[in-house]
């Protein structure tokens, strides 16, 4: 129940393609948004610190960490959530299929994240080596499959997307060190 203290202030963007006005407060973080405002609860959170990955979301194509970013700073912006990376339920992107390929997943908690942050990397480093792209998923972790198999699925998403002329138009983003050793 909203504090009737706290006045809420409008805002109108754009998630997954479609149209959204909602009133936020002040200090909500985009993925309280998301989640409670929107019903759109495939984005995760975790640690509330920007620390995990869990929580990313493309805005204006560059992966945020929703549970720090404010819905506000989203207005007039672009929004994908995982609920909007696949073309429909018969068409998955190139990021979703690869990861099904390769088992890239456990409990799938990390996974959404996963997958935006990597759908970003693939259309913004297309010609990548294999430390660019560890490199670029560092802020996402995974505490079940280890980190081999997300990155073989990345990398197999990269050349489905190569083949069929490219991806999603996203931004570019980048962040500090992968774990590739060992389980999650």
């Amino acid at each position: 129940m909203a504090d009737p203290a706290v006045p809420l202030i409008g805002l109108a963007m754009t998630v997954n393609g479609s149209p959204v006005e909602v009133e936020v407060a002040p200090w909500e973080a985009l993925a309280h948004t998301l989640r409670t405002r929107l019903g759109l609860t495939g984005t995760k959170v975790s640690c509330d610190v920007q620390a995990c990955g869990a929580c990313t979301v493309l805005v204006d194509g560059l992966p945020r960490s929703a549970c720090t970013f404010l819905a506000y700073e989203a207005r007039g912006r672009d929004v994908l959530t995982i609920e909007g990376l696949a073309r429909s339920d018969d068409d998955l992107d190139p990021v979703q299929r690869a990861f099904l390929d390769e088992s890239a997943f456990q409990c799938g908690f990390c996974t959404s994240g996963m997958l935006l942050a990597a759908r970003a990397f693939i259309d913004t480093e297309p010609d990548a080596d294999d430390a660019a792209l560890i490199e670029h998923m560092s802020g996402n972790l995974c505490r079940c499959t280890g980190y081999l198999s997300i990155v073989a699925a990345i990398l197999r998403a990269r050349d489905a997307t190569a083949d069929a002329g490219g991806g999603f138009a996203t931004g570019g983003f980048a962040t500090g060190g992968f774990a590739t050793g060992g389980g999650g």
